[in-house]
């Protein structure tokens, strides 16, 4: 009797030994997955905010002088910098193997200011006689 009752236990911390075996990789595999898929959202959301801001800008560059417009972003919270100017504009953000650099060129001038903190931003682009001048709140 006392056999039947060693052998029930031993079958059982081998089948949760195994079930542990098998559940800890699985666990540290979608952990690494979930950081490297949120990094990349990040980065496709600060670069589709550049070529916002760009498609915008070449918009009322070719309209004239008075035109203006203001756009709807959302800045994620890993931007490290923003900046606008020299016809391009420019992210830096923090991803988990460093920094990386989001760059969208336009074919105006451009210049002003960019948020770089996370949250919801508004950016009125104005035309003036020679570039494209940005700001926000």
């Amino acid at each position: 009797m006392k056999t039947n009752k060693a052998q029930v236990s031993m079958e059982y911390m081998m089948i949760v030994g195994f079930v542990a075996v098998i559940t800890i990789p699985l666990v540290l595999i979608y952990y690494a997955y979930s950081s490297d898929t949120s990094d990349q959202i990040n980065a496709n959301q600060v670069d589709q905010v550049a070529k916002k801001i760009v498609d915008a800008a070449e918009s009322v560059y070719y309209l004239g002088e008075p035109s203006q417009t203001t756009i709807k972003v959302y800045i994620p919270n890993n931007v490290v910098q923003a900046t606008i100017g020299n016809r391009e504009v420019f992210f830096k953000i923090k991803t988990k193997s460093g920094i990386s650099d989001i760059v969208q060129v336009s074919s105006v001038d451009i210049g002003g200011a960019l948020p770089a903190t996370s949250g919801i931003h508004y950016i009125t682009i104005k035309a003036t006689e020679t570039q494209v001048l940005t700001s926000y709140t």
